[in-house]
């Protein structure tokens, strides 16, 4: 399996926090250190690709609130 480098950072996130919630700013906020467009579809973008390749089961969108993977 091949990740871009900030794949690799998002799915490690999720991984250090396992069934938190982690909203789309929090996110946002882990990857990129500069100031970002924080409309940018991007990190739907990033979980999509990431569910494809890794077959992400255990993740789940959390309405209003962002994404959860759970252990």
């Amino acid at each position: 399996m091949s990740l871009t480098a900030l794949e690799y950072k998002v799915v490690a996130y999720f991984m250090h926090n396992a069934d938190k919630v982690i909203s789309r700013t929090e996110l946002v906020e882990h990857i990129y250190k500069q100031d970002f467009d924080r409309d940018s579809n991007t990190i739907e973008v990033f979980i999509g690709r990431i569910r494809k390749k890794i077959a992400l089961k255990s993740s789940k969108h959390v309405r209003g609130l962002g994404y959860q993977l759970n252990a």
